[in-house]
């Protein structure tokens, strides 16, 4: 019995520590009207500051899209143990 418990403790653990959070969070909004294009930029990293080649700029997304007038920008936060982080702007618009 206790075998099986300890075996569950420590496939509980790996899970835990296999697994990853992501977060979405607004930014901004402006009064141009939602348009119906979408554009992502991507900047992923290691230990949440070894960045390398990374632009997850507003103009970055926006151009990526094709959008020249902006209705939000949303930023989406992933991380795995905090150890592959991973920053994603997200643009609507027209």
């Amino acid at each position: 019995m206790i075998k099986k418990i300890k075996s569950i403790v420590a496939l509980l653990a790996i899970v835990a520590m296999v697994s990853s959070c992501s977060l979405t969070l607004p930014v901004n909004a402006t009064s141009n009207p939602i348009g119906d294009k979408v554009g992502t930029a991507k900047a992923t990293g290691f230990l949440g500051i070894l960045f390398f080649d990374a632009d997850a700029s507003i103009s970055t997304a926006a151009k990526n899209g094709g959008i020249t007038q902006i209705s939000t920008v949303d930023i989406k936060h992933t991380s795995i143990l905090n150890i592959l982080v991973t920053y994603e702007t997200i643009v609507t618009g027209k």
